[in-house]
């Protein structure tokens, strides 16, 4: 083999530039040439010879090989995924913290729930309304029309939706709380007429109506109970057994169950489910004027005449005599389990709790005086009223006015609120169930006689409108 061609094939054996760590070391080799070359080449000025100089200083730093520059990239990469790992951290620690609160705010409102559904099974719980009640005024006040003679008792469905009113005129009337409107009218009957439809032919004196508002009750100055759907006002049944006049109604709320109270001194048990009569119970010393009940297997009277306020605990067939009216006690309301409020014809009214057989606060002369100077007598207490678990009650009178009243902390105390100017008999009182409102049965006459006669008065329904004052600002805001 001759010289030129060996040399031939030692250059067509040589590797391709650009292929193998040679060429890339041959490539680095020429770019670290090059950079030398320029910087010899570079001027003598001032400004270049400070160039030089870092040039120079820079040179005689180690040179870093690829491989710790490729080491630092990867360092790089492993802090930029590190700072990205805290980062998803933190917001992970955020968002349980957040939770956390959440957590604990929930629970805050559950523990509160509870508390208070543990003091309302107690009968211990008054939540502080009155205060955020705010005086209505008279062009608010709304009037329903309808009863030809006095009324003498209401209730309120618990739907808040609508009411049935009651009068002496023997006719019952639901209204629409909305529009003001008649849904229904249940006639008066007549005696001794026969295929008639059914209805009272007598003054009807109380009325109750059940806590689903299913069923409506209404009883009557001629010993009847009469029973309702409440939706369609179509009679179901009608209870007898009293020997006088019925003066009182109330359901146990959750059940079917039926307390009615008469001027013949008795309580009766009824279930109107199944269209029986349970039990009577005896105790008052005269014609008992009211009755009512909440949750459980008990309710209360007040027993007029006789003094007393009563609270019979159906189960045992015992009760329970508070004193402390010096007249006739003729109206009573429950407040929650464990306290009610009552009003009587010597124009106290009184607060009490079943510990207790003295009222816990009294209050005298609740609607002031009347009657000539030296003469004056006490405008009587003809209907109270209290929203359910809270501290605001009502009471009813003939002064021209219904008066609001706050209970204090643990109903020891009752103050006046303010007054709502109503001319005629008060004879009834009711709140919605919401609080949102009052409703008040007027007259011309008392519900129970004809002692007096207001001829200005209204025969009517009067729908109070309670709005909340509102929230005082934020400080700072």
């Amino acid at each position: 083999m001759s010289m030129s061609t060996a040399m031939a094939t030692r250059k067509r054996a040589k590797p391709a530039p650009g292929s193998g760590a040679d060429a890339v070391a041959g490539k680095r080799r020429r770019k670290v040439d090059s950079a030398r070359d320029r910087g010899k080449s570079k001027g003598g000025g001032k400004m270049n010879e400070e160039i030089s100089s870092d040039s120079e200083s820079e040179s005689l730093a180690p040179r870093k090989t690829e491989e710790e520059e490729e080491e630092e990239l990867e360092e790089t990469a492993q802090e930029k995924k590190l700072r990205l790992a805290k980062l998803y951290l933190e917001q992970l620690r955020q968002q349980e913290e957040e939770k956390a609160e959440a957590r604990a705010f929930e629970e805050d409102q559950v523990a509160g729930r509870l508390k208070e559904d543990v003091l309302e099974q107690r009968g211990r719980l008054q939540k502080s309304v009155a205060k955020e009640i705010q005086a209505p005024a008279p062009t608010d006040i709304r009037v329903l029309r309808g009863h030809q003679l006095s009324i003498t008792c209401l209730v309120v469905t618990p739907d808040d939706l609508a009411i049935f009113s009651a009068a002496k005129d023997c006719t019952i009337i639901k209204w629409s709380v909305e529009s003001g409107r008649k849904l229904h009218v249940i006639p008066r009957a007549k005696k001794g007429t026969q295929g008639q439809p059914p209805g009272h032919s007598s003054h009807i004196l109380c009325m109750a109506i059940s806590s689903d508002g299913k069923y409506l009750a209404s009883g009557d100055r001629s010993k009847l109970i009469l029973i309702w759907e409440a939706q369609s006002c179509q009679h179901l049944y009608t209870f007898t057994g009293h020997r006088d006049a019925v003066s009182g109604l109330a359901f146990r709320r959750g059940t079917h169950q039926l307390y009615s109270t008469s001027h013949d001194r008795s309580v009766k048990v009824w279930n109107v489910a199944e269209n029986s009569y349970v039990e009577t119970l005896f105790g008052h010393q005269d014609a008992v004027a009211a009755l009512d009940a909440l949750s459980r297997e008990c309710c209360v009277t007040a027993g007029g005449r006789d003094g007393t306020v009563r609270v019979w605990k159906i189960p045992e067939e015992s009760q329970l005599v508070f004193y402390g009216h010096q007249g006739s006690i003729d109206c009573i309301h429950l407040i929650n389990e464990e306290h009610m409020v009552s009003g009587a014809d010597d124009g106290s009214v009184a607060l009490w709790g079943l510990s207790k057989k003295r009222p816990l606060a009294l209050q005298r002369e609740a609607h002031g005086l009347h009657g000539e100077p030296g003469l004056e007598q006490p405008f009587w207490v003809s209907s109270v009223a209290a929203l359910l678990n809270t501290d605001l009650v009502a009471t009813g009178s003939h002064n021209a006015r219904v008066r609001l009243w706050q209970c204090g902390e643990g109903f020891r105390q009752l103050d006046p609120l303010f007054d709502i100017p109503l001319v005629g008999f008060i004879n009834s009182l009711k709140f919605s169930s919401a609080g949102d409102f009052l409703v008040a049965g007027v007259g011309q006459e008392h519900r129970l006689g004809r002692w007096w006669r207001i001829k200005e008065a209204r025969n009517s329904v009067c729908i109070i409108p309670l709005r909340r004052l509102p929230a005082p600002p934020v400080a700072g805001s």
